[in-house]
């Protein structure tokens, strides 16, 4: 009676771990994933922290008429925040309102009219983005300087603080646009009395970083 019930425990054991191993695989066979890898490359990202361009513009001198400014900037970002920039351009001063409405003698020679100026500033960046569609997309960024130089105009050198406000488009990752406002302040005495003159600038430039 003994062997019977143990030859009985043995057979249905037998059959409940052929049972479960076929189970297992036909599990297996059901939910075994066919995967493909695919090589991921990640994006070349420029780290170049000089930018170097030229731009173009208008200049409003104080108590003379408005007129084309060129120059040059160089900037150098320190942070994804924070740049100094060097600037350098020129224009040619006209005639005041008297000078034009009296029809007299010139204040000014025709060299003491050139209007040359340097600075070195520190500018801080807000970046952003600009969605042109849903497929194109550029980093963009206004921001904000601050700083000191000289300007040579009518026969003297003056010492000069400008700051003002720009927006840089990110073209690629080696090419912006930049439009810029700049006030650039110093003493003058040109007229008689000295006093702070406020030199309006508003430029457009292409920028490239290396």
């Amino acid at each position: 009676m003994a062997a019977r019930i143990q030859r009985l425990f043995l057979t249905i054991g037998v059959v409940l771990a052929f049972s479960a191993q076929a189970q297992q695989q036909s599990i297996g066979d059901i939910i075994q994933p066919d995967i493909q890898r695919e090589d991921i490359h990640e994006a070349n990202i420029d780290s170049e922290d000089f930018e170097l361009g030229l731009y173009t513009g208008i200049i409003a001198i104080e108590d003379f008429s408005s007129d084309t400014v060129v120059g040059a900037r160089l900037a150098y970002h320190i942070s994804e925040d924070i740049f100094t920039e060097l600037t350098y351009g020129q224009a040619t001063a006209g005639q005041t309102s008297y000078e034009i409405l009296s029809g007299g003698a010139p204040f000014l020679t025709e060299e003491e009219r050139k209007f040359r100026y340097y600075d070195l500033s520190l500018g801080y960046n807000f970046n952003g983005e600009v969605f042109l569609s849903q497929d194109m997309v550029f980093n963009s960024a206004t921001y904000f300087v601050l700083g000191a130089g000289s300007t040579k105009f009518a026969g003297d050198e003056h010492f000069t603080l400008q700051f003002g406000a720009g927006y840089r488009l990110l073209l690629t990752d080696y090419m912006a646009l930049h439009f810029d406002v700049r006030d650039r302040m110093f003493n003058s005495e040109i007229l008689g009395e000295e006093k702070a003159t406020h030199n309006i600038e508003y430029t457009f430039s292409a920028t490239f970083f290396f």
